[in-house]
């Protein structure tokens, strides 16, 4: 894989994603498709998707629903079996069996954020007992005094009073909830955190609160995320480098001033001409987004992104474009490999 500015594959690499490929098998029941004479039907989530996170960065993958961003999250911390591919972590692989037993160790310095955090939080559990739960599991605090003080610093960090931990989680707000499953994330002192959505259930005003206190625990606890997001303007000015996805393919990776200055990729001028921006209104012609992103389980050939590209040729039709490396970032596209973009 080529090297790209702030994506080191060497030592200095928290995760490392090589050819990450996720199939599921989505045919109806046997006897229906006896009937029917159909065949199998294979949806192809994710294919050949490459990159890597440097310790205490951020790496974003953004892109329409249905693209692939949430099963590579999954797909990264174990919770789905890769088709194909190679996942390391902290120098431990992801994928191979026999390292099962570093895999185990390695657990607890992997967390998770959700999108909705309500459903992620125990409604029947005081918040005392969900960060300390925990800190229980993975035996970080052997007696109840220390484990009490453990929470009550957990509460602080994320910025909530220590009076809360007696509370449950419907007496708090949207954005307080999140505070709680960030704490409760940080509780086992994590070295990567996945952190899907983790604003798009939140107001507008508390997002900025929560991005900021996710990048000063960052600096703090010395974090690497794996940050998933439609939001182009979270990504922005969270990430380090952010790859878009289109129907299971990264079609760009750059970083953040590259893509939003100069994007190359068809779709990723289409992503960025979808986002409000009232310094520009007057200045540059936006254009709407056109056409639906097609079937994952029958997608087009060649580029799948061509039906809604408005430079597609016959290339474009018949042959799925590589990455090729463009000065700091990647970009997968005929229209750009003939010099026609």
């Amino acid at each position: 894989m080529t090297k790209v500015r702030g994506s080191s594959m060497g030592a200095d690499a928290m995760v490392v994603v090589d050819g990450l490929r996720c199939q599921f098998d989505v045919s109806r029941p046997w006897l229906n498709r006896i009937f029917n004479r159909e065949g199998r039907a294979t949806l192809t989530a994710v294919a050949d998707v490459s990159f890597s996170i440097p310790r205490r960065k951020t790496f974003a993958l953004v892109g329409e629903s249905g693209s692939g961003k949430s099963t590579i999250a999954k797909t990264v911390v174990g919770l789905i079996r890769p088709t194909r591919g190679k996942i390391s972590i902290d120098g431990v692989s992801m994928t191979d069996e026999a390292q099962s037993a570093r895999r185990q160790q390695l657990r607890r310095r992997i967390q998770m954020i959700f999108q909705d955090p309500y459903a992620s939080l125990n409604p029947r559990w005081r918040v005392r007992r969900i960060l300390a739960e925990p800190l229980r599991v993975f035996g970080l605090q052997k007696d109840p005094r220390s484990s009490e003080n453990r929470v009550q610093e957990l509460l602080s960090l994320v910025g909530l009073d220590s009076a809360d931990a007696a509370k449950f989680p419907h007496e708090f707000s949207g954005g307080q909830r999140q505070r709680i499953a960030i704490a409760r994330a940080i509780a086992a002192e994590p070295a990567f955190i996945v952190c899907d959505e983790p604003t798009s259930a939140l107001d507008v005003s508390v997002q900025a609160q929560i991005l900021n206190l996710m990048r000063e625990l960052q600096e703090r606890l010395g974090l690497t995320y794996l940050l998933i997001s439609h939001n182009l303007a979270v990504v922005r000015h969270m990430a380090s480098d952010i790859g878009v996805l289109y129907l299971g393919r990264l079609v760009e990776l750059a970083p953040p001033n590259e893509l939003f200055d100069r994007p190359r990729h068809p779709y990723t001028q289409m992503l960025l001409d979808a986002v409000p921006d009232l310094e520009s209104i007057g200045r540059r012609v936006r254009r709407p987004i056109e056409g639906e992103a097609a079937n994952p389980i029958n997608p087009p050939s060649g580029c799948a992104f061509h039906p809604r590209c408005r430079y597609r040729n016959e290339r474009c039709k018949l042959e799925i474009p590589l990455p090729m490396q463009i000065a700091d970032r990647k970009v997968a596209c005929h229209g750009i490999a003939e010099g026609r973009l």
